[in-house]
């Protein structure tokens, strides 16, 4: 599936995120920066994800910012009477992650530092940013769609791989992230709107 975020070139990139309230210094190490999609298609991975190392640019990937429908529609029950975990976009989160293990299982990285949340709890299909806004720590990690990377998946739902998790569906691609950031001990995450 291709992502329905326009393609970008890094000084368009890099001056969206140096223009946010929450921006302090483009991280010396690497770094992720989701762009989420304008059009929002229903449990697909529309959105983009870039790997950044300062301000070079290293790769482009789709990815999703947001839940898939199963939790979006009520799924989120079983973890928060509330709604489902809805990243705030336009958005810095200075040393995030940490690289761990995704449910104990899959390499990932896990969230150690506070993200901005909305509860989507409206039951329809869409990921929104509505309610208040909420701070803290909701386990929004950033993994893949597999457990077993002995073969190559590219996943084209997001189903239930995403409870506001930011996830990759193209398992090469990922473990190539992956294994080029674990030893960096945090990982800053940039969430950005398509523009």
């Amino acid at each position: 599936m291709k992502s329905n975020v326009r393609n970008y070139t890094s000084t368009e990139l890099l001056n969206k995120v140096k223009s946010l309230k929450s921006f302090k210094a483009i991280p010396d190490g690497y770094w992720i920066l989701g762009a989420r999609s304008n059009e929002d298609a229903p449990n697909v991975f529309d959105d983009k994800g870039y790997l950044f190392r300062g301000e070079q640019f290293i790769k482009v990937f789709p990815m999703t910012t947001n839940a898939g429908v199963p939790y979006l529609q009520g799924g989120f029950l079983k973890y928060n009477k509330v709604g489902v975990a809805h990243v705030k976009a336009n958005e810095w989160y200075h040393d995030l992650w940490a690289y761990g293990l995704h449910h104990g299982k899959m390499p990932a990285l896990v969230q150690v530092g506070n993200i901005l949340i909305f509860r989507d709890g409206d039951m329809d299909v869409h990921a929104e940013e509505i309610g208040k806004v909420i701070k803290g720590l909701f386990g929004i990690n950033f993994h893949s769609t597999k457990y077993d990377f002995t073969y190559h998946v590219v996943t084209p739902k997001i189903g239930e791989w995403s409870a506001g998790c930011q996830v990759v569906n193209d398992t090469e691609t990922y473990l190539m992230i992956i294994n080029m950031i674990k030893n960096q001990h945090r990982i800053t995450y940039c969430l950005i709107d398509e523009f």
